[in-house]
C-alpha cells in the first residue's frame, strides 16, 4: 500500500511539471533507439524528469540498481497511432533488445549487450507517457541468469474477463447508506461564479452535491465525485466492481433486473457493469452502465449512463466489447467536468506540492545507505487583480540536496473565462488556459501554459 501511495503522488508530480521548460518533437528514442510515432515529443523540463526518474527508481531498486540519463517522451494517445505497450515491445525486439517483464505491468527491462534500460509505459485518453532510463550497474536479476537465455521474451498477454451476476446485488438500506465513510474534502468559502457549462457538441454540464450531471437529450451521465469507499483497491476486480456499484448506484432505483457484471482484466482494467431499472426520483424505467478505466496513474473516474434503455446507450456509445482499447467514446464523458472561472473565484492562495522519500538500505548489511529525496511547490496567491507566483525544487541524496526556485509578483487579467493573462512568469507575460473541477465541496484550478501546454491543478489553500 505504501508503494502505490508513492506512485501516486510520484505521478502528481508528472502533471506538474508542464509549467516548466520545452516539450521537444523527436521521432526516435536516444536511449534506446526504436522509432517512435508521429507527434511524440521529448519533455526534458526539470520537475518532470525528476518526477520520472523518482517514479523508474522505485521500480530498479527491487533490482538492486541506480539509474542514469532519464529520458521523458509524450506520444500521443493510442487511439490516433494504436502505439501500445505491444507495439513497444515489438519495436525493442526489432532493434535486438532482449526483452524481461516484471511484475509491474507498467514496466519492463530491456537488455541489449551489455546495457540494461528501464521503461515505464502509461496511456489514456488524451496522451501516452513512456518513460526510460539507463542502469548504473548490472540489475541483480541478470546476474543470477548469467545472462544466459539470449532469445526475446514476450510480456505475458492477460485475457479479457467477463462473467453474467444472475443474481442483483443487495440494495443498500438508508442505514446502511448513513455509515459509508464519505471522502474528506476542503469545503471553500463563498460560491463560484459558474455551475453550468454549455459546451458547444450539445452536452450540459452542471455542478451537483455528489456527481457532475451531463445531459443531452434523453441521455444522462453522472461524473461520480471521489469516494473513498468506492474507490478502495481490491484485488479482485468483479468484488470492486460490485461494491462501487452498491455505493454509488443502488440507492437511486427502487428496483433492477437483467444484470451484468463484466470487467475486463488488462494492464489498465476496465469495470463496466449495466442493469434495467426503475429510478426511485421518477418512477421510470431506464437502463443503467456503470463504467471506470483504471488509469495508471490513479485517474480514473466512476461514470454512470442513464438512457431509456439499451439501444439508446450503445447509440450513443457503442455496445460492450471484450478489449480494454475502443472506449473513448465513454471514457472521455469524465473530460465534461469542466466549468468556467471569473476573476472573484480566484481569490486566495492556489497550490499543489510533491514530496517523496526514498531511503536506501544496504541489501547485506541492512545498515543505512543514504536518503534520496525529490520535493516540489507551486503556489499562485490572488488579490485583486495583483498576483504572486512561486516555485521551487528540491531533490537528491540527504546531504547533498540542489535546489531551484522563481518567484514573480504582477497583475493578471482574465481574457475569457477560459484563459487568464499574467504579467510576468519567469520573466515575460504569459497566458494560460484555465478552468475548475469539481469535487464534493470544492473546486480544483486547472492552469497550462499556451506556450507549452499540459495541464497544472491547483487546491485552494484554505
Amino acid at each position: 500500500m505504501k508503494r502505490v501511495f508513492l506512485l501516486g503522488m510520484v505521478s502528481f508530480i508528472v502533471t506538474v511539471a508542464h509549467a516548466q521548460k520545452k516539450l521537444i518533437p523527436v521521432t526516435t528514442s536516444a536511449l534506446t533507439g526504436i522509432g517512435l510515432p508521429n507527434g511524440s515529443k521529448q519533455d526534458s523540463r526539470i520537475l518532470s524528469v525528476a518526477a520520472a526518474a523518482t517514479l523508474l527508481e522505485m521500480e530498479s531498486d527491487k533490482d538492486n540498481t541506480k539509474l542514469q540519463n532519464t529520458e521523458v517522451l509524450v506520444l500521443p494517445p493510442a487511439s490516433l497511432n494504436k502505439f501500445n505497450k505491444d507495439s513497444l515491445v515489438k519495436r525493442l525486439a526489432v532493434g535486438n533488445w532482449k526483452i524481461i517483464a516484471t511484475e509491474s505491468v507498467h514496466y519492463l527491462w530491456a537488455q541489449k549487450d551489455k546495457r540494461f534500460v528501464i521503461a515505464y509505459f502509461s496511456t489514456n485518453s488524451k496522451q501516452t507517457d513512456l518513460y526510460l532510463a539507463e542502469a548504473v550497474s548490472t540489475p541483480s536479476f541478470a546476474m543470477e541468469n548469467n545472462a544466459s537465455d539470449n532469445s526475446v521474451a514476450t510480456l505475458p498477454v492477460v485475457q479479457p474477463v467477463t462473467k453474467s451476476v444472475d443474481q442483483p446485488i443487495q440494495q443498500q438500506t438508508k442505514a446502511e447508506e448513513a455509515k459509508k465513510v464519505q471522502p474528506e474534502v476542503i469545503i471553500p468559502n463563498g460560491k463560484f461564479a459558474f455551475t453550468t457549462t454549455n459546451f458547444d457538441d450539445g452536452w450540459v454540464s452542471t455542478v451537483q452535491e455528489d456527481w457532475v450531471q451531463v445531459t443531452k437529450g434523453n441521455v444522462k451521465v453522472l461524473i461520480h465525485y471521489p469516494n473513498k469507499s468506492a474507490d478502495a483497491y481490491n484485488s479482485v476486480l468483479m468484488d470492486g466492481l460490485k461494491n462501487a456499484w452498491n455505493i454509488l448506484v443502488a440507492s437511486k432505483y427502487s428496483s433492477a433486473s437483467n444484470f451484468e457484471f463484466k470487467p475486463i482484466t488488462s494492464w489498465q482494467s476496465i469495470e463496466f457493469a449495466e442493469a434495467d431499472a426503475v429510478e426511485k426520483a421518477t418512477g421510470k424505467s431506464v437502463h443503467v452502465v456503470l463504467f471506470k478505466m483504471n488509469y495508471s496513474n490513479g485517474s480514473g473516474k466512476y461514470l454512470e449512463f442513464i438512457t431509456p434503455d439499451k439501444e439508446t446507450y450503445e447509440q450513443e456509445f457503442g455496445a460492450y466489447h471484450q478489449t480494454s482499447y475502443g472506449w473513448e467514446k465513454v471514457e472521455n464523458m469524465a473530460y465534461y467536468n469542466k466549468f468556467a472561472v471569473s476573476a472573484g473565484d480566484l481569490n486566495g492562495t492556489w497550490t499543489t506540492n510533491f514530496t517523496g522519500m526514498t531511503q536506501y538500505v544496504n541489501a547485506n548489511t541492512g545498515a543505512d545507505a543514504g536518503t534520496n529525496t525529490h520535493a516540489s511547490s507551486q503556489s499562485f496567491t490572488f488579490s485583486g487583480d495583483t498576483y504572486h507566483w512561486e516555485i521551487g525544487v528540491a531533490s537528491g541524496m540527504v546531504g547533498n540536496i540542489k535546489f531551484q526556485s522563481a518567484k514573480s509578483d504582477g497583475k493578471f487579467s482574465m481574457a475569457s473565462n477560459w484563459q487568464v493573462k499574467f504579467s510576468d512568469i519567469e520573466g515575460k507575460p504569459k497566458t494560460y488556459d484555465v478552468y475548475f473541477s469539481c469535487i464534493k465541496g470544492a473546486r480544483m484550478l486547472w492552469l497550462s501554459d499556451t506556450s507549452y501546454p499540459g495541464y497544472t491543478g491547483f487546491g485552494k489553500k484554505e
